[in-house]
């Protein structure tokens, strides 16, 4: 749970919403932010915590925007029944409940972080990179602001997400994995298995003699369900994708110089400057110590007099943009090399700066990146035109058209899938050519002929719709049209069964002390090896084999179907090699890392439950009904 907690913490987004439908556990908590839930009791409270509160009002936010999160990850929005059904309701306020505890408990602790490292953590979060990888100022703000945050009120969220992370490394930051337990799991990972075995196939079950009418008869009667045709459906599908359309687009000179001009700054490198920054509380103090400067005291000096930490003196080699502070960031660039600021007042800080070396800025030629831009500018076109088109599309469903009638109205191709089983085969077994990286038969098996469906929303951008235009129910096959199947199966089984009864016979033999040569010889067998067999790498052989093998120990014999129905294998294992464990090896490192992290989630795990109990977490099952529209006779 601990590696949950880091991980989420390395991205902004992350901190602020949960990023993924199934990353729940018994105690589900993890370091993101919630905002803003920490206020005086409310009449309607869906859970205290110590003296914090959760409102319904600021549950209900949160949990209807979890919601359509997950709604826009699957493809299709989540009804409020499927949610009550799949327990989101109180996986969500799980995790609400851990975070306030933690950051109850930071409180207790006087915990504290500064605004400059605040700021510099946002600074060197990817998330906010502009194109040249850079941070870049207008993108930080309009991401948090589509997110719903002012910067202030952002910034006072990283702060609490950073002391739940001063918190998690405190309390499971040291935990040591046993290397007992390394030892054990490399050697179920890596052991190393040998092995004699000798094949039988369908030729080592002799002559089957061919059935009579009656016993196919009966073999069908038995199994009738074996033979049934499924359902088949004929579909349509209309399919619209940024990627199609931008294929055919065509992006002029012009329109591409343009935006080389318009999006200048992701082609230019800029200037960057090594910058050392000082901090002070206030203006006062600030202008102090520039005086001191001009008297003659280094900056170093004055940095080391101040207890000021290298990590927080050192800004790095930073582009203007880069900076979050506006004023400091004109103050540095205003400088000549080496030249050390006034003091300024930002936003966040009083600080004096010093400039280091300079690097010069570098413009990137047009003629380099126009093919991009023009791609860029195509798709982009596509997007939009999308956005047209889909509305075009609802639009005519919503006047009761048909897709293949859409489609040739607006001349959109359609696909018509004459015929499709459940598992994606036509009547003739062959797979169908479906949209990648959906599920469109499943929506497709579950609606009816001639039902308007919601369309089914492609990974990358775009839209499947879908219409169920005829079905083929499934039946029974009479005899005669399935003779030859049911023959053929017939056969297969009775090949099956004289082979697994000679498996197990040449298995006795070899239980019994006979060696596997001889008895291979006496039946026409050859004996292959197999070395050095491990759990995830078989060769040859087939996982049910490798399966078995693992599961026998050395000496011993064992018997399992082969690469087909009608094919066994007898084997003896001959030898079993454990792995070296080397402590000091690259992958043992990983390894032990691994386990420290599962072992620090499980202390967290625990930390957290005993904030839960020692803060008398209480949960208003009413009310949490109430914020996720289920009625008091729902409660469980």
């Amino acid at each position: 749970m601990l590696r949950g907690l880091r991980k989420a913490s390395s991205n902004w987004l992350g901190k602020v919403i949960m990023a993924a439908v199934v990353t729940f556990l018994v105690i589900s908590f993890v370091v993101w932010g919630i905002g803003d839930i920490f206020r005086g009791f409310g009449v309607s409270t869906v859970a205290t915590i110590g003296n914090s509160e959760i409102t319904v009002e600021q549950f209900r936010q949160f949990y209807n925007d979890r919601l359509q999160q997950y709604g826009r990850q699957l493809g299709r929005p989540i009804t409020a029944d499927q949610a009550r059904a799949a327990g989101l309701d109180r996986q969500i306020l799980s995790t609400l409940i851990a975070e306030a505890v933690l950051d109850e408990r930071a409180r207790q602790l006087g915990l504290g972080i500064s605004d400059a490292e605040v700021v510099r953590q946002v600074m060197q979060d990817p998330t906010f990179r502009g194109a040249n990888g850079q941070f870049d100022q207008t993108r930080f703000a309009y991401l948090i602001r589509q997110a719903g945050y002012t910067e202030q009120r952002f910034i006072s969220e990283q702060r609490r997400i950073s002391l739940r992370r001063q918190l998690a490394g405190a309390i499971g930051g040291d935990v040591k994995a046993p290397q007992a337990m390394a030892e054990a799991l490399t050697r179920y990972e890596n052991e190393a298995r040998f092995i004699d075995y000798v094949v039988l196939d369908a030729a080592k079950a002799g002559d089957i003699p061919a059935p009579t009418q009656e016993q196919l008869q009966a073999y069908y009667d038995q199994r009738k369900f074996l033979f049934r045709a499924p359902e088949f459906r004929k579909l349509l599908l209309l399919t619209l994708s940024p990627e199609e359309i931008a294929r055919t687009a065509e992006v002029s000179d012009d329109d591409a110089k343009k935006a080389f001009e318009a999006r200048a700054s992701r082609y230019t490198t800029p200037e960057k400057r090594q910058l050392q920054q000082i901090s002070f509380p206030t203006i006062e103090e600030a202008q102090a110590a520039h005086e001191k400067l001009a008297g003659g005291l280094s900056f170093e000096a004055l940095a080391a007099e101040r207890n000021v930490a290298p990590t927080d003196l050192d800004l790095g080699l930073v582009a203007k943009a880069e900076m979050l502070d506006p004023a400091i960031a004109a103050a540095a660039f205003g400088l000549p090399d080496g030249g050390v600021s006034a003091p300024v007042k930002g936003r966040f800080t009083t600080a004096i700066v010093r400039v280091g070396k300079i690097e010069p800025g570098h413009a990137t030629p047009f003629a380099e990146v126009a093919p991009q831009i023009k791609k860029d500018l195509a798709l982009e076109r596509a997007k939009a035109t999308l956005a047209e088109l889909r509305d075009k599309v609802e639009d005519e469903l919503a006047g009761g058209q048909r897709l293949d009638e859409i489609g040739q109205k607006l001349k959109l191709p359609v696909q018509i899938i004459a015929a499709v089983d459940r598992s994606g085969r036509a009547p003739d077994g062959q797979a169908v050519t479906l949209p990648k990286d959906i599920d469109v038969l499943g929506p497709a098996f579950a609606s009816q002929v001639g039902i308007e469906n919601e369309a089914v929303t492609l990974p990358g951008g775009g839209y499947v719709w879908y219409e169920v235009d005829s079905v083929t129910p499934s039946r029974e096959r009479p005899f005669d049209e399935v003779k030859d199947r049911v023959a053929e199966r017939w056969r297969n089984d009775e090949i099956a069964t004289r082979l697994t009864a000679k498996a197990t016979e040449i298995a006795d033999k070899l239980k019994g002390g006979a060696w596997l040569a001889e008895v291979a010889a006496t039946d026409g067998l050859k004996v292959e090896s197999a070395p050095g067999l491990g759990r995830r790498s078989g060769g040859p052989l087939p996982p049910e084999v490798i399966a078995q093998v693992f599961k026998t120990p050395k000496d011993g014999v064992g018997t399992a179907i082969g690469t087909s129905p009608t094919e066994r294998i007898v084997f003896r294992v001959t030898d079993v090699k454990p792995p070296p464990f080397d402590a000091e090896a690259d992958v043992t490192k990983k390894l032990l890392d691994q386990l420290r992290n599962a072992y620090s989630d499980d202390v967290m795990a625990q930390y957290v439950g005993q904030l839960q109990s020692d803060l008398k977490v209480k949960i208003n099952q009413a009310a949490l009904a109430q914020a996720v529209g289920r009625g008091s006779a729902d409660q469980p």
